[in-house]
């Protein structure tokens, strides 16, 4: 996955639409148009045009998910005027204006909740992976994400991975050949030393998808490195078997550090001359930046 708009994918369209249906849809739809916010609809003059910013409450937020609120909002009301201060990538202060916007005020509110709960969530994995990218940055290691996410909403936590400078591990099942223990144990009985034989097949049923091996040891190491896969996963070593299992494939493989890397201990991790460390926390207990929509302005106006 590239770091281009994550709303020019198709998927990411998709689930903005399953997500507003989710939030507005109601069975007096028919009366009400496509959306119906009943809040909004009982209390709010609907002539009221509103000015307003998103911005977040903590420090050191790196944004993700600008370009998506953008999307949430307009598929709500194209005339709501969008407008991105902070773009993707960019770290934030306390308060900081991140999106602004102007239309009407129902609208606004109609689009409100699921605009944020897309930017905190993005915005949390965004910022924790800036975390682990800086704690390992002296040693050009790759932070990588996992397939450890949430069912429908890949596409957004693996690009708000690459906003906080991390990298993509394979985006599916369909990408790259990954054998992992579970495999391994179903090739030939488990025998360690038989994973040439597993890469040689895995390269010969799909000869254009980098194979990776997962192993547990340096014997197993050893095994799979006979037949050249492109990346080795070392996973639950310590760091001085991975020390030599990264002295082993270097020219032959890349390596991989895998199994509850912790921020505390990434730095370590990297300084074994491992090519990437992949951390499933990075989507999957990430948690959320507190966010805020407020008003700057409320106004009755009959055109925008």
């Amino acid at each position: 996955m590239t770091r281009r708009d994550v709303m020019s994918s198709q998927r990411a369209q998709a689930a903005v639409r399953l997500a507003l249906d989710e939030d507005l849809a109601d069975a007096y739809r028919q009366k009400s148009g496509p959306w119906l916010d009943a809040t909004s609809e009982a209390l709010v003059d609907p002539k009221a045009v509103a000015t307003g910013e998103i911005y977040a409450k903590g420090t050191g937020c790196v944004v993700a998910g600008a370009t998506v609120a953008r999307a949430v909002m307009k598929a709500v009301d194209p005339k709501i005027k969008v407008k991105i201060l902070k773009p993707d990538g960019s770290v934030v202060k306390p308060r900081e204006p991140i999106v602004t916007f102007r239309g009407k005020a129902r609208s606004i509110l109609a689009a409100e909740r699921t605009a944020l709960n897309f930017m905190q969530r993005m915005c949390a994995t965004a910022t924790l992976t800036h975390k682990f990218v800086a704690a390992t940055k002296r040693y050009g290691t790759l932070v990588l994400d996992t397939r450890k996410t949430t069912p429908g909403l890949r596409v957004f936590e693996k690009y708000a991975v690459l906003c906080g400078g991390g990298a993509n591990h394979r985006m599916g099942m369909y990408d790259r050949v990954l054998m992992k223990d579970n495999h391994r144990r179903l090739w030939r009985g488990g025998d360690p030393d038989a994973l040439d034989k597993a890469v040689e097949a895995a390269r010969k049923a799909f000869p254009r998808l980098d194979v990776e091996v997962e192993v547990e040891s340096i014997r197993e190491c050893e095994s799979a490195l006979k037949a050249r896969p492109e990346w080795i996963m070392l996973d639950n070593m310590s760091c001085a078997d991975m020390k030599k299992c990264v002295k082993m494939c270097r020219g032959i493989a890349k390596t991989e550090a895998s199994g509850g890397i912790t921020l505390d201990r990434a730095r370590e991790v990297a300084a074994t001359g491992v090519t990437a460390i992949s951390l499933g926390c990075l989507t999957h207990s990430a948690g959320s930046v507190d966010l805020s929509l407020e008003w700057s302005e409320v106004v009755r106006q009959k055109r925008i």
